[in-house]
This record gives structure tokens, sequence and C-alpha cells, in this order.
């Protein structure tokens, strides 16, 4: 009896230990794939503004730290200008349709892009921890612009993106309104849904996986990222306005998770939550709802009266 008992505890250590080497090489591996992506990997650039009638410039920008960052550039015929911020491991070319809805009405368009992304150097993506200084450069630029009043800056971001004009406009007062669409709420609510939602991983073991997924992220980048939060950053932005849209098809930022972000924002916010919408599919779905709500947002806060 004593001897079995021997053996199963032996098997029982085996298998213990199996677990955890899994765990340590499955979350090691989420990590990367989920903050790494390599130039050759990403979505090619096929349409420009010039597919939607528009005059523009091709950009680039340079970080404090050094590395070039390329975007496009609509001039602006009203005074104001609105900086538009893509998605997790998307391109500048997946706001072109927002682009096309501004410059219709007189708005300088920046299609900015960030590290990691698009034609961009560096294969390191942070959530908001080394962007920060991507979007500062690119805000920089606008400000060197004859065309623009520095008063009248407003920021669109979408994903990722909308995350990262929450937190740009925490950090930065000289951005006056923001539109966040779909923005993530924080890392670690994306990460727990990420593995609930779209990955094998039973539901006991998320609570589990997911803190090790930040951990080894924050190995791997260098920063706290389980600071990254939208949550804590958004109530701060006031007295300037806040426009949040999201969907109830939304998979990843569930509704749950956007009505919390909601609840800290402060006035003035606005809040457009679409039930059919999927994530950040409001501006396909119901473009003529969005283009009133988005370009009415800014015409009242960056109208400079």
């Amino acid at each position: 009896m004593k001897k079995l008992l021997k053996i199963l505890l032996v098997v029982a250590a085996i298998l213990l230990l199996v677990a955890v080497v899994a765990s340590v090489v499955f979350t090691r591996s989420i990590a990367n794939d989920m903050l790494l992506d390599s130039i050759r990997e990403r979505e090619p650039i096929t349409r420009s503004p010039a597919d939607f009638g528009a005059r523009y410039e091709a950009v680039t920008v340079t970080t404090a730290s050094g590395i070039d960052l390329a975007g496009w550039y609509i001039p602006s015929e009203n005074g104001a200008a609105v900086l538009l911020q893509h998605g997790y491991k998307e391109n500048r070319q997946h706001m072109l349709e927002e682009a096309e809805m501004l410059f219709d009405h007189g708005y300088g368009v920046l299609l900015t892009t960030v590290r990691g992304h698009d034609l961009n150097d560096e294969d390191l993506i942070t959530f908001g921890c080394y962007e920060m200084e991507d979007l500062d450069a690119w805000n920089q630029y606008l400000f060197g612009r004859e065309d623009v009043d520095p008063e009248r800056i407003g920021i669109l971001g979408q994903s990722m993106g909308g995350s990262l004009a929450i937190q740009y406009a925490f950090e930065n007062d000289q951005v006056k309104s923001v539109v966040a669409h779909s923005p993530l709420t924080s890392l670690e609510d994306t990460i727990d849904i990420g593995l609930r939602h779209f990955s094998p991983i039973p539901d006991p073991l998320v609570p589990v996986l997911s803190p090790l997924i930040i951990f080894w992220g924050e190995q791997i980048t260098g920063c706290a990222l389980e600071d990254i939060s939208a949550e804590e950053w958004i109530g701060a932005i006031s007295p300037r306005p806040v426009y949040l849209i999201c969907g109830g098809k939304d998979e990843l930022v569930i509704e749950e998770n956007c009505r919390s972000l909601y609840e800290e924002a402060r006035e003035p916010v606005t809040f457009w939550f679409e039930d059919e919408c999927d994530h950040h599919e409001c501006d396909t779905m119901y473009p003529e709802e969005f283009e009133r709500r988005v370009v009415g947002f800014f015409d009242e806060y960056l109208s400079g009266e």
C-alpha cells in the first residue's frame, strides 16, 4: 500500500511539473505572439486617401528615440484637425473611411501609425507604454502646420487605437476632444477575454494563465503592462469631452467592460452603444449615423468658438 501511494505521489509530482512547464511555455508563446509583429508579416497597404478623392501628403515623423513613422496628412480647410489612430496589428488604411468623413467636412486629417505597425521599424507592440512617444511626434507635427489651430486638435482611435487615444489625452492636454471606438478597457481585460473566447483554455484556468502572460509581457517589453488601463485614465480627461462608441456584438470589448469605462468617465462624456455592432464596426454598419454623431461632436468642441 505504501509503495502504491509512493508511486502515485511521484506520478502526481511529474504531472504537476509537466503542467507547470506547459503553462510557462504556453504563456510565453502567447506573450510573444501578442507583443511582436514582424514587418514581413504585416498586412500590405493597398489603398490611400487618393482612392477617396482626397488631396494628401505622405509624411514621416521621427520620435524622440529616433524611430521613423509613416503617415498621411490631408490639409485642413477649417483650421481644426483630427489624428486618426488605427487598431492592433492594423495599418493606416483602416482609418480611410473616417478620414473621408472628416475631410468632407473641412477637417485636417492626420492618419497616424505607431511602432510595430504599418511600414514602421520595431517589431514590439506595448499597448501604450512606448506608443505615447509616437503619438507625441504626430501631435508635434500638427503643431507645426500653418493650416492648423493648435487649440483645435482632436483624436479618434479604434480598438487599441481607442485606448491609445484615451491615454494620450490623459497625458497631454493639447488634445481637446477624444472619440474612442471600441477602445480596449485594459490589457488585463483583453487577455482574459481573449483566453475565454478565442482559445480552448477552460475558464477556470484563465485567472492562472492571464497573470503569467502579463508577467512574460513585462519581461519582453520592460513595461508595467498590468498598469495599462483606460479605466484609470479616462476620468482625468475632463473637462475635455470624450465620446465612447461600443457594440453589443463585440466579443473583445464586451458590454460590461465598455459600460464600466463609461462610468469612469466624467462630464462632458457621450456614449453610443449600438446593439448590432461588432468590434469597431459601427462606422461601416451605420456610416450615416456614425458621421452625424462624430462630426457633430467635433463640430461642437473643435469649432474654435
